[in-house]
């Protein structure tokens, strides 16, 4: 194991885990949190779903969520270039006025 990776034993769903990764403790503690109460909400919703199935719907929650934030970023991005574009024309337009 690398030296900058740690170990975190986390409690998901009832169940001991342990995670390693590169992430700080406060990261792993905030994923845990934000996981169980994930599963405890679907568990809320879909009484008659064994664990599995729970598990399977709370990741493909999260990847949905990812995808969203990907697609949010790329338009951020695309905008943020244009902005760029309009500041260079700008200044390209007052030197050329002075």
């Amino acid at each position: 194991m690398s030296k900058d990776k740690i170990r975190y034993k986390a409690t998901i769903a009832g169940k001991e885990y342990t995670i390693i990764g590169a992430r700080s403790v406060q990261h792993l503690q905030v994923v845990e949190k934000t996981i169980d109460e994930q599963l405890k909400q679907i568990e809320k919703l879909t009484k008659g779903l064994d664990p599995e199935r729970r598990a399977v719907l709370a990741a493909v929650n999260a990847v949905s969520d990812q995808i969203e934030m990907q697609i949010k970023m790329q338009q951020m991005e695309k905008e943020l270039e244009q902005l760029r574009e309009e500041v260079k024309n700008l200044q390209h337009t007052n030197l050329n006025e002075e």
